[in-house]
């Protein structure tokens, strides 16, 4: 009896969610690569779903196959990669960065009067049965190649030169 009820389990938690996919931040300069970005997931009537029914382990690149759970927030530091199942639908997925996240990184281009902003992605919209097998964030950058506070969500791998290149906003 155990054991079909095992089975049972296995099959529908199989059949309800879609295969796992990879969301992988490649490295980035020095204390950048410590600076979190969190991932939010809205479901297609705008409603949070980041832990309903989602399900995600993470990996460094650098430790290639062995998978960790995350204890409490889904996010990506550089360097790592997110396996990420969720049950089959349509989505919205963003990453944020809370100024309170920032880690004191000061960006570059800011001068002494501007305030710190909480650094956010553009929207990504995935759907479950028709989607990438990884997708890419990186983070911004003005149009002299500093870093201005934001991130990038593509499923275009970023350009490497030693580091990841972040993606230029004009």
């Amino acid at each position: 009896m155990k054991r079909l009820l095992l089975l049972f389990i296995c099959v529908f938690s199989s059949a309800a969610f879609a295969k796992p996919f990879i969301i992988y931040r490649p490295s980035n300069m020095g204390a950048l690569d410590e600076v979190r970005c969190y991932l939010k997931i809205e479901d297609k009537d705008g409603n949070d779903v980041t832990y309903d029914s989602t399900r995600a382990s993470y990996e460094w690149v650098s430790e290639h196959r062995t998978l960790y759970s995350y204890e409490k927030s889904y996010y990506l530091s550089g360097g790592m990669a997110m396996h990420l199942g969720l049950p089959k639908g349509k989505y919205k997925l963003t990453f944020y960065t809370p100024v309170e996240k920032q880690n004191g990184y000061v960006l570059p281009s800011r001068n002494a009067k501007e305030k710190q902003h909480e650094w956010v992605s553009n929207e990504y919209f995935l759907d479950t049965e028709n989607r990438p097998k990884i997708i890419f964030v990186t983070p911004t950058a003005n149009e002299n190649g500093f870093y201005n506070g934001g991130w990038r969500i593509t499923n275009t791998a970023p350009k490497f030169y030693k580091f990841t290149k972040p993606y230029i906003q004009y």
